[in-house]
Order: structure tokens, then C-alpha cells, then sequence
């Protein structure tokens, strides 16, 4: 996680391209068990924000739900990484709704969006449930006003 977060922090400082080789690096080296998935599904979520075309940001988006699918699966039976992921499973839906609106896909858009609601029942009422709520507030007036245009 150490790593991870540095590869955030050069994201976040501006050097999208250092933060993308790191974040590389760790994908290849992840493996397949719990504390592996949970790492996979931080790592692409935060790469897809290092990409530069929105179908390489959709595609890092979807690897960071399926391995939070993977760890929300029967076979890892409510593990203390996977209560982690379903926080994050909001956030992952709506940020596969954010690529979807970047490409032009409202359907998919307006799908993931409803997903990302569903699943915000889950989070606390503190600012990370608030910021993702809003969040989705946010891209569903977007979404209407997309609808009204001509």
C-alpha cells in the first residue's frame, strides 16, 4: 500500500506518467489472493485517472470493479479487505459512468450511474459518503441536461 500511495501522490502532484509506470509495475507484480485483489482493484482505479484517451480510462475502470468483484466473491467470505471494497463500489460504478459519458454512452452511463446509487446506501454519512454522493448528484443533473439538448 506503501507504493500504491506514492503513485498516488505523483498522480496527484501532476507527473501522470511516472504515476502510470508505477502503477504498471504493481499490477504486474499483484497477485491472485485476498490482500493481491484488494491491491489490484486500488491500483486500477487510480490508473485509470492516469490514462489520457476515456476507452484506456473505461478499461482500467472495469479491471478495478472485476477485482472487486472477485473479492466480494463466495470464495473470500467477508474478509477485512473486501469490507474496504464495498466502499469503494460506488465510486467504482461512478467513475464507470464518468468514462461512459466521456465516450458518448449515455445508456451505459445512466446504468452505471443507477448502480452507483444503489450501492451508496451502503456508505457512512461522513465527507467520503457525502463527496461521492454528491458526486453522483452531480453527473445525473449532467446526464438530464444532456437529455434536453437538441
Amino acid at each position: 500500500m506503501t507504493r500504491i500511495g506514492q503513485a498516488i501522490i505523483l498522480h496527484r502532484g501532476g507527473d501522470r506518467e511516472e504515476a502510470r509506470n508505477r502503477f504498471a509495475r504493481l499490477w504486474e507484480e499483484a497477485g491472485e489472493d485476498e490482500a493481491a485483489l484488494f491491491h489490484r482493484c486500488t491500483i486500477a482505479h487510480y490508473m485509470a485517472d492516469t490514462q489520457d484517451h476515456p476507452a484506456d480510462e473505461l478499461e482500467w475502470d472495469r479491471r478495478a470493479l472485476a477485482a472487486a468483484d472477485a473479492l466480494s466473491g463466495e470464495r473470500v467470505a467477508w474478509g477485512r479487505h473486501e469490507l474496504a471494497v464495498r466502499a469503494l463500489y460506488p465510486s467504482l460504478h461512478l467513475n464507470l459512468a464518468a468514462d461512459h459519458v466521456k465516450l458518448h454512452d449515455t445508456r451505459a452511463a445512466r446504468r452505471e450511474l443507477l448502480l452507483a446509487r444503489g450501492t451508496a446506501a451502503e456508505l457512512a454519512h461522513d465527507d467520503y459518503g457525502q463527496g461521492i454522493r454528491a458526486a453522483i448528484d452531480r453527473l445525473e443533473l449532467r446526464l438530464a441536461g444532456m437529455d434536453q439538448r437538441p
